[in-house]
């Protein structure tokens, strides 16, 4: 198979980077695309999200016209069947909670369900392409597609070579992502969260530190960054923004067994953080709201 012969492209998740990638494929690739998710009301938000994103950065910037926004949502399928989603797909990117155990699950149906001749790719930030691969009889077919948070927007998509992915897979990756204008960069398995997000993981966690130690509020934190660095979102207003804490937390024991006890185990403020409820997403609370509801209430000293 050759990046021309690649047709019909699955996303499986309909969350936050699920439906920007499936309109990325349908608005610059041209793709059919089906989006599976679990019940309607997911697949019906995530839709909802495409087109929102469509007129607020496309339609109303004068960037494609409402004609070609109808044309891009067209072109996308949703669908609660799985085996339905992917039986005649050429690629597959399964974007759905960073918990290696689900993603096993579903790479393991992913491989039933799908064509011989199909890639299966994971947008996983942080987990072992080799170890999701092992559930599968295609292991020189799964490889690690990461996109980056607004798909649209930011160039770099990290792709991800397990111990068993062929030279043909990884060739067929990244000649196809070129075409559609991105620049992947290629990466070893061993590394947890790979490039880029092991790098900004360690700058989050000292933010963490530095709530923790009272150096200063997580606004001030964030701005010094921002001004100090051109970073668009301080870390911790962005793992406010995307839910980042929770993920930590679930992702602790991969951390551990990766990483070591000394990188891996999850700092006690985020602990805190998630016991309480904290988790960062949309419209939910994070590290702004317990620092300003909680830590400054509290001597943790005696806490």
């Amino acid at each position: 198979m050759t990046p021309e012969d690649i047709k019909q492209i699955a996303v499986i998740g309909a969350g936050t980077m699920g439906s920007q990638i499936a309109q990325f494929f349908s608005q610059v690739g041209k793709y059919r695309v089906t989006l599976y998710d679990l019940n309607d009301e997911l697949i019906g938000q995530g839709i909802q999200s495409i087109r929102r994103n469509l007129q607020q950065y496309f339609v109303q910037k004068g960037k494609i016209l409402p004609s070609e926004m109808e044309q891009i949502l067209s072109g996308i399928q949703g669908t609660l069947n799985l085996r339905e989603a992917v039986k005649e797909t050429d690629l597959v990117i399964e974007s759905v909670f960073e918990d290696l155990d689900l993603k096993k699950d579903v790479f393991k149906q992913l491989d039933e369900f799908a064509p011989p001749r199909t890639i299966l790719a994971s947008n996983t930030s942080n987990l072992n392409i080799t170890e999701i691969a092992s559930i599968t009889k295609r292991r020189d077919k799964v490889i690690g597609i990461h996109f980056f948070n607004p798909v649209s927007v930011v160039k770099l998509i990290e792709v991800v070579r397990g111990s068993f992915t062929s030279n043909e897979t990884v060739e067929i990756a990244v000649c196809l992502l070129k075409r559609l204008g991105k620049e992947p960069l290629l990466c070893k398995d061993f590394s947890f969260g790979f490039l880029a997000n092991r790098a900004y993981t360690a700058m989050l966690l000292e933010a963490v530190q530095m709530v923790w130690e009272r150096v200063a509020s997580p606004e001030e934190i964030d701005k010094a960054l921002r001004l100090g660095y051109g970073l668009p979102h301080g870390p911790l207003e962005l793992g406010d923004l995307i839910g980042v804490w929770k993920i930590l937390a679930v992702s602790e024991k991969d951390r551990i067994r990766e990483l070591g006890p000394e990188k891996g185990h999850l700092h006690p403020l985020i602990r805190m953080m998630v016991r309480a409820g904290y988790l960062g997403g949309k419209g939910k609370k994070g590290i702004y709201d317990f620092y300003k509801e909680v830590l400054l209430e509290k001597d943790l000293t005696t806490w």
